[in-house]
């Protein structure tokens, strides 16, 4: 699998109401940064997935890349397979026709990378049942339906013993590894010990970490606890006397981390991309990283015992 230190998401790019599918950013907008990731140097894969805007992210990235002609050598969009968001269906039929579906979208007889997608919607003996959700992802390898297999979700102690079955060759975890969140530490020391490629998504825990005071007093999913907010509020402290932006450094916290091979950032214009660039070339002294590093929230706060 290539790797690249950032990846563009392509779940911004859409509503997930039902009724403004695709009306969040305009087509054109979204066609003309994919084609900009296409040239891009540093950018090399654009994450998506089969329920993204209930399927309008994999058809937009599909629309880019017919009008461009080709997928550029060394470039790698890699997406996942979804449960059936209505009936909460994750067989493996169910698995089988979400690869067609991404296919469809994306025009691609051989799907690149495909992750299976929040499997803690699911029990263990539901994911690795006979004609289950993880037996259909191994078969479509097997069968060159797809290349490398990964797992991508939540609870850090699951994504564990999904990578302990030594079928999948990489992971995702989000919102578990950032300045104020460490709930994926030990995932991380894990997956990379194991050689698995690690991506952190959500480095700026939705949002949260972009600037201080923060835009929004959400943390991830929830509201923000108190120890998230006093964590912030001391690193963006640091970062101020360090002449350094809160979001340069919460980017850094991932990037910089050897443990970790590539980061998602949700990118919805062109201008996100430039500004990505900016927030990349900002120098972070390693003095400042590992002060952040050192800086510890409550881990009763954490996404892993949020979400318990």
């Amino acid at each position: 699998m290539t790797t690249s230190k950032i990846a563009a998401g392509s779940g911004s790019w859409v509503r997930w109401n039902p009724a403004s599918v695709g009306d969040d950013v305009p087509l054109a907008e979204s066609i003309d940064l994919v084609h900009e990731l296409f040239e891009d140097p540093v950018v090399r894969v654009l994450d998506t997935a089969n329920n993204y805007g209930f399927g309008a992210s994999e058809e937009r990235i599909g629309m880019a890349i017919r009008e461009y002609g080709f997928v550029p050598d060394g470039f790698v969009i890699q997406t996942k397979a979804d449960r059936d968001m209505t009936t909460g269906d994750f067989s493996g039929a169910r698995v089988r026709r979400s690869l067609d579906e991404s296919r469809t979208r994306l025009g691609f007889d051989r799907l690149p990378v495909v992750y299976l997608h929040d499997p803690e919607n699911i029990t263990w003996e539901q994911a690795f049942a006979v004609d289950g959700p993880v037996a259909a992802l191994v078969a479509a390898r097997e069968a060159e339906i797809i290349g490398t297999l990964g797992v991508a979700g939540g609870p850090s102690d699951l994504m564990r013993r999904y990578l302990d079955t030594g079928h999948f060759e990489a992971l995702i975890t989000h919102n578990r590894y950032t300045v104020v969140d460490r709930s994926a530490d030990r995932l991380l020391d894990h997956a990379h010990a194991l050689g698995v490629h690690v991506t952190n998504a959500s480095p700026y825990g939705g949002g949260f970490l972009t600037d201080w005071p923060p835009p929004t007093e959400r943390y991830a999913y929830g509201p923000a606890g108190p120890s998230v907010r006093r964590t912030a509020a001391t690193a963006a402290r640091l970062c101020a006397d360090a002449g350094v932006s809160l979001i340069a450094a919460s980017l850094a916290f991932s990037t910089e981390d050897p443990r970790i091979d590539s980061t998602i950032i949700g990118m919805r214009t062109t201008r996100d991309l430039a500004a990505t660039h900016e927030l990349l070339a900002t120098p972070v002294a390693p003095e400042l990283r590992d002060a952040l590093r050192a800086l510890q929230s409550d881990p009763r706060e954490w996404q892993d015992a949020v979400d318990a």
